[in-house]
């Protein structure tokens, strides 16, 4: 049957601005595009120490058969769970399916009709559906503004039940992470409820002060202070899913009433497997963590076309204005060897489109120097 004529149009619109998207065959080019800054995807230590888990708990199962609440709740849940509190410093946690699924039973399930949120507004759009699909009402503040924070948090303070203040460790677009200790710091005056997504900081940030990799909170340990945290394990982990750390009264009630965890079949044996071994292995991968940072200051130094202020993750943003333009440039390096990906409008607001580079421990000095080279050809 055909589409209907108004989803044609709007095919039709997204055409004409450049900005349809399409799936592409995965390139076999040098690496600047994908989300594994450790190369955990395809580390094959990690792959075989999966197998050999399996085979000594003899588990041959190919899928998880139903719900966690019903026949899916395999052993590895446990024993996963169990690793990533203590690793995380948490009293509990809950694997979900992925980052997306946490964020949407979070936000749809947590904050109550009585109660406001107020989030960055570059905040990830599975933070703005699951606020969507809740009950509290929201209001977005200035990106890293906590005077517009407070602002807003004075607004609300009397008529609220509770607050809840919603950030993320590190943007996926810019790179860049809040002052998360004066952002703690006005979450206890105000008697807010502090709620970090850590997509982009785990395995990433945390090497100081005895951590190693567990994100921007236990960087500044924190963790005490943060009612809940997401942590998605598709990106530095390699893997799939994602948790949510905080209490364990936290837990019991998402196992109750988060509806993407509770209306869906279970992760795998194997999934959570992956999940359980990525975080040993995190445990002992100091070298490459710091190995990711180097490369990030690499970068830093002699990129002179970074948005600012400039990040010190993974994350690497260049702004070229118009879907047209961005899209030239990164063809350019595509059919020069380097998969680097445009970011276009409206995944990010008109005139802000740019070049998104994505750095990872396994990028070398003399890769980087190449791409560089090409943009500054292209830009100069």
């Amino acid at each position: 049957m055909n589409l209907p004529k108004l989803l044609l149009e709007k095919l039709h619109f997204r055409k004409e601005n450049n900005a349809l998207r399409v799936l592409k065959r995965q390139s076999q080019s040098i690496d600047f595009a994908s989300n594994d800054y450790l190369g955990f995807s395809q580390n094959e230590v990690i792959f075989n120490k999966v197998h050999d888990y399996l085979a000594t708990k003899k588990i041959i199962r190919n899928g998880a058969t139903g719900s966690r609440l019903l026949s899916g709740n395999h052993e590895i849940y446990f024993e996963a769970e169990s690793f990533i509190a203590h690793f995380h410093q948490s009293e509990a946690a809950l694997i979900y399916n992925s980052g997306y699924d946490a964020n949407v039973g979070f936000f749809s399930a947590v904050p109550q009709r009585n109660d406001v949120i107020l989030y960055d507004e570059l905040c990830h759009a599975s933070i703005r559906d699951g606020i969507q699909m809740g009950l509290a009402k929201a209001y977005k503040f200035k990106h890293n503004d906590l005077v517009d924070l407070e602002k807003l948090m004075q607004r609300f303070t009397a008529s609220a039940a509770e607050i809840y203040v919603v950030t993320e460790a590190v943007f996926s677009m810019d790179g860049d992470s809040p002052n998360i200790v004066e952002l703690v710091a006005i979450c206890e005056k105000h008697k807010a409820l502090l709620v970090v997504d850590e997509a982009h900081a785990l395995g990433v940030l945390g090497t100081e002060k005895g951590c190693q990799g567990e994100g921007l909170v236990q960087q500044f340990q924190l963790q005490n202070k943060v009612f809940a945290r997401i942590m998605t394990f598709g990106k530095a982990l390699g893997c799939h899913g994602a948790a949510i750390l905080g209490s364990q009264d936290l837990k019991e009630y998402l196992v109750n009433f988060s509806r993407s965890l509770i209306y869906t079949t279970a992760l795998s044996p194997h999934s959570v497997a992956t999940i359980l071994i990525a975080y040993q292995e995190l445990a002992i991968s100091l070298a490459t963590i710091k190995q990711l940072e180097k490369n990030s200051e690499y970068f830093n130094t002699n990129c002179p076309y970074l948005q600012t202020p400039i990040s010190h993750s993974s994350i690497k943003s260049i702004v070229i204005p118009g879907n047209e333009k961005v899209k030239e440039i990164a063809s350019y390096l595509q059919e020069n060897g380097f998969d680097v990906k445009p970011i276009l409008s409206p995944t990010v607001p008109e005139g802000e489109e740019r070049l998104r580079f994505c750095l990872h421990a396994y990028n070398t000095e003399t890769e980087m120097e190449q791409v560089l080279l090409l943009l500054k050809k292209k830009l100069s």
